[in-house]
């Protein structure tokens, strides 16, 4: 099994300093993949987990984490596919992989809260249907051969986005989402799978097994299957990857044995390092506590 984290993207630590020393360590110390995510609102009175108050921008923040790294694999998990139009999700990702040296894994969702639609001008109807041309998009672009693509929703006029991405045919696309529709899609069209932050682990295996199933119909082999750890070290231990690092490690490899091929530990999502009323300083030694403690 592959082991990632998140990076230094959520709260008072997300600096240009942590962001970038962060990434230097993680990639030092063994570390497959750094992740970011995305989040653009957080409405008032709406009481969000505080990782959400302050949050970078996703491929913003992997452009700079590419330049302080070389080895290390780069992803969002995930940017909302509704928000952005995917010639514009084209673009980032192939300077992305570029400036990285081909290291991008690119995570999709449909988005899920309205003020986010509203802001956006985005539309939450038929978000499955668009997915998949969203993602066809994407693979007409970076194939470089100037094709043109006509859908329901989305056109490519005849014409080439360069520079291409350095990865070919493109980035891996990643898709989130825990209903069976958007498992079974990312099966059938997508590279992988992302688990939510609010996913029931204990239930992984059934999920794998749909995503797997679906892959498997579609004359696929098995696709990838990532794991947002959300990490609670000291924990009461009565939750999947919560309570004394020896019992994360057991955890970590009891999610292998149930399908799950990638485990990201996103570090953000402790209450003592993601939230933006913690000081920069006290994030970044608990994050480093952490990520020394799991080194794989």
């Amino acid at each position: 099994m592959l082991i990632g984290c998140g990076a230094a993207v959520a709260g008072a630590w997300a600096t240009p300093g942590y962001l970038g020393s962060f990434a230097e360590q993680a990639e030092q110390a063994g570390y497959a993949s750094l992740w970011t995510f995305q989040r653009l609102l957080v409405p008032a009175g709406s009481g969000m987990e505080p990782v959400y108050h302050s949050v970078l921008d996703p491929m913003v923040a992997l452009g700079y984490a590419a330049a302080k790294t070389s080895r290390i694999r780069l992803g969002v998990a995930v940017l909302n596919l509704p928000f952005v139009s995917p010639a514009v999700v084209a673009k980032q990702a192939a300077t992305v992989d570029v400036l990285s040296g081909g290291r991008l894994d690119l995570g999709l969702g449909i988005g899920w809260m309205p003020e986010e639609f509203a802001l956006t001008g985005a539309s939450t109807p038929r978000r499955g249907a668009r997915t998949e041309e969203y993602v066809a998009v994407l693979r007409t672009l970076w194939s470089g051969d100037g094709s043109p693509f006509s859908g329901e929703f989305y056109t490519v006029p005849e014409g080439k986005q360069e520079p291409r991405p350095v990865q070919r045919p493109g980035p891996p696309v990643l898709l989130g989402g825990m209903s069976r529709p958007a498992m079974e899609r990312a099966g059938r069209i997508a590279d992988g799978w992302i688990t939510s932050s609010r996913a029931d682990l204990t239930k992984i295996a059934e999920a794998v097994a749909v995503i797997q199933d679906a892959a498997a119909a579609a004359g696929r082999g098995p696709v990838r299957i990532i794991c947002r750890g959300v990490v609670r070290p000291g924990g009461d231990g009565s939750g999947v990857l919560s309570g004394g690092y020896e019992k994360i490690r057991e955890d970590t490899a009891w999610l292998e044995t149930q399908g799950v091929t990638e485990v990201f530990y996103d570090l953000n999502w402790d209450p003592a390092v993601g939230n933006p009323d913690v000081a920069p300083e006290s994030a970044a030694a608990r994050a480093t506590e952490i990520l020394a403690a799991l080194t794989p």
